[in-house]
């Protein structure tokens, strides 16, 4: 079973790693190709491009002009660890013992824009490249064409080993378009997380992408071999609600204050 999330805008390379475990990152040539594209437009054309402050835009073409394709301690951190946005606080990595994130580095892949899929310890230069990003390359008008069947042909060489290949989709819509469904050979399932608002439930971004860390870390704390696990999932609160789940959609609710 491979768990899939989305990346963060939010990074922390500040805090030192508490493990030195780490594995190089698998589509450097391919993020080279990018890093080559980015490096050619001006700080204007940045901060257009992905609708960026002066600021940031400043700060994403220096980390572009300084990404090499050799990767250490140096210039690089575990992606797991250097993430630090909604998902990554739930997840919240940098608590983990090693023979989680050993677990973890087994069972999860971050998509990203520039990287294609990152492994928990593969390690990252910091960047900035959402997936919906309309960056024109020689394959595509945009990072979905660039990308194509690569990111589904890769899960599919991953999941092959298990009897039962599942994906469970904890990713954002703008990430998980990036994975050609008609490629990907895996049963998908997707996780819902909803809070209580009224009379009825309602999907609030910042608390879904929590959650969406804290299914992981539950996953992560029972060693999850088969979706049917996933469904004790009852962390901060939230419960599995069967009367509105389906095999391939499980639904997790809160009570809130309405």
């Amino acid at each position: 079973m491979l768990f899939v999330i989305s990346p963060a805008k939010a990074l922390d390379y500040e805090t030192p790693p508490h493990v030195k475990t780490h594995t190089q990152p698998l589509f450097v040539p391919q993020a080279s190709e990018l890093i080559d594209v980015l490096k050619a437009k001006s700080p204007q054309e940045v901060a257009s491009l992905m609708d960026l402050s002066d600021q940031l835009a400043g700060l994403n073409v220096a980390r572009y002009q300084a990404w090499a394709p050799t990767f250490s301690a140096r210039n690089s951190k575990q992606a797991v660890l250097a993430f630090d946005g909604d998902v990554y606080g739930g997840l919240d990595a940098r608590s983990l013992p090693a023979e989680d994130l050993d677990w973890l580095q087994q069972h999860l892949c971050i998509l990203s824009g520039l990287y294609g899929v990152l492994r928990p310890l593969d390690w990252m230069q910091p960047y900035r490249l959402e997936m919906g990003t309309r960056l024109a390359t020689a394959k595509g008008r945009n990072l979905y064409q660039f990308w194509g069947s690569q990111i589904a042909d890769y899960l599919n060489q991953r999941a092959a080993a298990d009897r039962t290949p599942v994906v469970v989709n904890l990713a954002s819509e703008e990430y998980f378009k990036a994975v050609d469904l008609k490629a990907l050979k895996p049963r998908v399932v997707s996780c819902v997380f909803e809070e209580r608002k009224g009379d009825g439930y309602k999907i609030i971004s910042f608390m879904a992408k929590r959650a969406r860390g804290l299914m992981i870390r539950y996953a992560t704390a029972i060693r999850a071999e088969h979706v049917e696990q996933l469904q004790g999932f009852d962390l901060e609160g939230y419960r599995y609600v069967p009367s509105v789940s389906s095999p391939d959609r499980l639904v997790f609710r809160r009570e809130g204050k309405g």
